[in-house]
């Protein structure tokens, strides 16, 4: 596999709103990673994207899977369209990197899981939030055990997201095509990332409602308490109803330091009076422009995935990585549907 110059060869489905990211990523990559094809089912749209970007249009998905050069495919479609794309990428033998979630379901979710690892493809999915530069100090400071043991988390969302231009096009914010609101569709990177620093949640008792501030099927506004596996306690907020929209912020409570992750900003202070800072200036699309971030830690991840196909190893946000934070998912939104603390 791989094309002529011995590029990791990839092809990318789907290209509405969340691909521009991806797009202005793979640009980056090209020395490293080559763009085989895109393909979309609007042609009209397909070719004002390829002619954009610079990429080659690809005439169908199965031309693409035939293409003896493909490593794998980028699949950035709506999360209620992926389970058969998948399918044919593993039957195929080709890797697989979702744009988040996974889908719209835990249940749909471990079936992409299972399928890909019956056909022995990597899969992995898009947390670009964990690729951070600051993020990245963090995880590596917490492997380390630089500050003792971890006793309380507090996680917030303060995002905003208009009426008008957002929610009201079709399909935004429905069971059937997102499969949630704000906690699977905008607040799902910050439980990731949460999840992967802090660990497992071993249970929940949430609150989920959607505000008069939006007409739309699902969830706008998230409250909970969490109770993780390794005995710290938590709270977390997430909305899209926060107008103008704030950044993030993660805050992990430990024996000997506290450590606050705001957007792609990281301060950590000490019990010994030690301040140590970390980050870059960036936008976290917390406001109403979603695609409103760097392109960076996309390509970033991109490239780690390309190197976890080729070292045959797991890629650092896999499928696997993923189902934690819908089961988690599932469990606030049970929880609160039942007004009942949720075990996971």
């Amino acid at each position: 596999m791989s094309d002529e110059q011995g590029r990791f060869a990839i092809g990318v489905i789907g290209a509405g709103m969340g691909a521009k990211p991806h797009a202005l990523a793979l640009q980056s990559l090209a020395d490293s990673i080559n763009v085989l094809g895109v393909y979309r089912r609007n042609r009209t749209e397909l070719d004002s994207f390829c002619a954009a970007y610079g990429f080659a249009a690809a005439e169908s998905y199965q031309a693409l899977l035939a293409d003896p050069r493909l490593d794998a495919v980028l699949v950035l479609t709506p999360p209620n369209a992926r389970e058969d794309i998948v399918a044919a990428a593993a039957r195929a033998g080709k890797h697989v990197l979702l744009e988040k979630p996974v889908e719209r379901s835990l249940a749909a979710a471990e079936r992409i899981v299972a399928s890909c690892d019956a056909a022995d493809v990597k899969l992995g999915v898009i947390f670009q939030h964990r690729f951070r530069r600051a993020s990245k100090f963090l995880a590596e400071a917490i492997a380390e055990d630089r500050f003792g043991r971890l006793e309380a988390v507090h996680l917030v969302v303060p995002w905003w997201r208009p009426q008008q231009g957002y929610y009201d096009q079709p399909g935004r914010g429905t069971v059937a095509q997102d499969g949630g609101g704000v906690l699977i569709t905008q607040a799902i990177h910050s439980l990731d990332l949460m999840l992967s620093l802090c660990g497992e949640v071993s249970a929940v008792t949430a609150m989920a409602r959607t505000t008069r501030l939006h007409q739309m099927e699902t969830e706008d506004f998230v409250a909970a308490g969490l109770e993780f596996a390794n005995g710290a306690v938590g709270a977390m907020m997430a909305t899209t109803a926060n107008f103008p929209g704030g950044p993030e912020s993660l805050t992990l409570n430990f024996a000997e330091a506290s450590a606050t992750l705001t957007a792609g900003n990281l301060t950590i202070q000490t019990r010994a009076g030690d301040t140590i800072s970390e980050g870059e200036a960036s936008q976290g699309g917390s406001g109403a422009d979603p695609m409103a971030f760097p392109f960076d830690w996309h390509a970033a991840q991109i490239a780690e995935f390309a190197e976890a196909v080729r070292q045959n190893r797991e890629p650092q946000s896999s499928g696997h990585t993923a189902l934690r934070v819908h089961r988690l998912i599932e469990a606030l939104m049970g929880s609160s549907n039942q007004a009942r603390r949720v075990r996971i």
